[in-house]
């Protein structure tokens, strides 16, 4: 098997900690990357990309369990549930394998 840079491990090790909310938040891919020398441009440009898949995920999910459970969302209810918090996530979720970020950085 081929080795990858050690950079590229933990570009890949932050990438998946933030997507999939794992509770050590990348605190020590981060101070790796910086040591190595990894831009903060790039460091950001991973950290968007997985948020953006966390996010289109977590969307999917709610879908998928709001049309299974039949739940009928009004834009009323979702105003209740948030109670004026945080506004709830928009994303544009079309059938291919993946979409842009807000900045429009292609997450494929």
């Amino acid at each position: 098997m081929a080795e990858l840079h050690s950079s590229i491990v933990a570009l890949v090790s932050l990438a998946s900690g933030i997507a999939s909310n794992h509770p050590a938040m990348g605190q020590c891919q981060l101070s790796k990357l910086r040591g190595m020398g990894i831009t903060e441009d790039q460091i950001a440009t991973v950290v968007e990309i997985a948020r953006h898949i966390r996010d289109e995920a977590a969307q999917r999910i709610d879908n998928t369990f709001d049309e299974k459970s039949e739940l009928s969302m009004s834009s009323s209810n979702i105003n209740n549930i948030h109670d004026g918090a945080l506004p709830p996530i928009k994303l544009e979720i079309s059938d291919n394998c993946c979409s842009n970020t807000a900045s429009g950085q292609s997450c494929c």
